[in-house]
């Protein structure tokens, strides 16, 4: 796989990953999922994307066919009962796996000035926090961006964000998952997730040296 391939493939997966966490599915991502033809890497890549993979895929077998409206609205459903409550079992915030700061409390100031290093911004539709999974996933696909059209530095910006920030909470985040959430589009996202970062994590180990 060159260079340009693998950019389009860390990209696809970091939208992907958006869609899934920002708010409960779109129809249309449902159909794109359901009725159109996704295309999963054939060979593997993480223990944890590999198995989030496989998951989606059952779970896009099982649900070809059905009504998109309806798988919509039991997606939400599921989004809800996860993420948003009342009393969801897993809270998507950095700040919330951190022991160093409270819940939405101190720990957002770093992550916004990672953020304002870059000159990046959370876009205006995100509602939630700056440390909500999908606007850290957005700030991570605006540094994959910039290295594709060859910015090195942006290497050691997401060094740093690795470091300071994705690393030390993904994999809390995924276990969380994987306890509370049915075998489905949610945990095969958190899986994906988790093995992102891992994937970007050694990627980033060598245009980067410790």
């Amino acid at each position: 796989m060159n260079d340009e391939a693998i950019y389009t493939a860390r990209l696809e997966l970091i939208d992907f990953l958006i869609e899934a966490f920002w708010d409960a599915p779109t129809e249309a991502f449902v159909a794109d999922l359901i009725e159109g033809e996704v295309e999963l890497p054939e060979e593997s890549v993480t223990p944890e994307m590999d198995e989030g993979f496989a998951m989606l895929e059952s779970w896009i077998e099982r649900n070809r066919g059905e009504d998109v409206a309806d798988v919509r609205d039991e997606l939400e459903r599921e989004y809800t009962r996860l993420f948003v409550g009342p009393r969801p079992p897993v809270l998507p915030h950095e700040t919330y796996y951190r022991e160093d700061t409270d819940f939405i409390g101190d720990g957002l100031v770093a992550v916004e000035e990672s953020y304002a290093a870059v000159g990046w911004e959370p876009p205006e539709e995100y509602p939630e926090e700056a440390d909500f999974v999908a606007v850290e996933l957005a700030f991570l696909r605006h540094l994959v961006d910039r290295q594709r059209r060859g910015e090195e530095e942006a290497f050691g910006f997401e060094r740093v964000f690795l470091d300071e920030h994705l690393l030390e909470w993904a994999d809390a985040f995924v276990d969380d998952v994987r306890e509370k959430a049915d075998p489905g589009l949610f945990l095969a996202a958190s899986l994906a997730f988790g093995g992102l970062v891992t994937f970007e994590d050694e990627l980033v180990a060598q245009m980067v040296p410790g």
